[in-house]
């Protein structure tokens, strides 16, 4: 919870971001509708949501068939009002709340025949156990390894804390395809290996007060906050875009790398329209890999090489004629 609330690190493995099984699980047994979790909220506001539109929905009929029997007991037309005190709209429309009976919540209760007096016992649920753990992105977890000394990784057969030096060469080895060896004098020695694109541009706007989270929901890479998901929605939307230094590199590389490659017209229109319904703001940002030729791999051996990467970012606007004239 310290790294979730001082950065926003990580997700709950039962949780759709924040760590909060617990906290829902307690609710759940406890009836309670205080402290909800922003899952809860987020679940509660949908539900209102999917009431209104039911309301709303049935209002519009209720006026539609009010209309059709004054024409056919009048024989005037009467246009069905889509606004108006019989209608709903989002401003005015307040949930109902649940009944007594609804929310009201019964002790299980089991008899005791051997009891002469007829008193009855509560059966009680044992104490619930937090099973929930946080999940870190190899670059998150380099991130507060390396950047803010936070983190200490672990050996997981010897339970040893790792040094940094194996750290950096576990999390690339991580993406190197199976055919590729991995002897300790050819660890990770690639310039496009797929954690250092990733954690290059990770590290690049953590370094700039971003909080940056996946972005797999909106088809895009990442996500950027100003402060954090539980305060307001991601502001821009990042897709990742490596570019070869030499384009010699691309064609003999080992890695297939996402959007490395020109990509066609029409993916770039529909991940932009996709964000710009969402109210984001789509960003290209290009990571220049630098070539073997220039720079020595050995530099890889620490990561002293990020300095060799450089980052540069492309905003994309969706341009709609009718409303930008302005």
């Amino acid at each position: 919870m310290t790294l979730w609330r001082r950065g926003f690190f990580g997700k709950g493995d039962l949780s759709r971001s924040e760590p909060s099984w617990l906290t829902r699980q307690i609710n759940i047994r406890e009836n309670k509708g205080k402290h909800l979790t922003a899952e809860e909220i987020r679940e509660k506001r949908r539900a209102e949501r999917k009431q209104f539109k039911l309301d709303r929905a049935k209002a519009i009929a209720a006026v539609a068939a009010e209309a059709e029997a004054i024409f056919a007991a009048e024989g005037r037309v009467i246009t069905p009002a889509l606004s108006g005190p019989a209608i709903p709209s989002a401003a005015t429309w307040k949930p109902t709340p649940p009944s007594v009976a609804e929310t009201s919540v019964e002790p299980s209760i089991i008899p005791n025949d051997d009891d002469q007096n007829g008193e009855q016992d509560t059966t009680e649920e044992p104490p619930l156990e937090d099973v929930e753990h946080l999940q870190l992105t190899l670059q998150e977890a380099f991130f507060l390894t390396w950047a803010l000394d936070c983190l200490i990784v672990q050996d997981p057969e010897t339970l040893e804390p790792l040094t940094l030096q194996q750290v950096w060469n576990a999390f690339q080895n991580a993406h190197i395809p199976i055919h590729i060896p991995k002897s300790p004098s050819q660890q990770a020695r690639h310039f496009d290996n797929p954690f250092l694109i990733n954690y290059v541009v990770y590290h690049h706007y953590r370094s700039l007060g971003w909080v940056i989270k996946g972005g797999i929901k909106f088809c895009v890479d990442y996500l950027l906050y100003k402060r954090g998901p539980v305060f307001s929605h991601a502001e821009f939307a990042i897709v990742v875009c490596p570019v070869y230094e030499d384009p010699e590199e691309q064609a003999n590389s080992s890695f297939a790398l996402q959007n490395a490659s020109p990509f066609e017209w029409s993916w770039l229109s529909t991940i932009n329209r996709v964000n710009s319904q969402v109210q984001k703001t789509l960003v290209l940002t290009y990571v220049t890999i630098p070539s073997a030729k220039r720079v020595s791999p050995e530099v890889l051996s620490s990561p002293a090489c990020l300095a060799h990467y450089s980052v540069r970012e492309v905003v994309l606007r969706r341009f709609i004629p009718a409303r930008m004239r302005d």
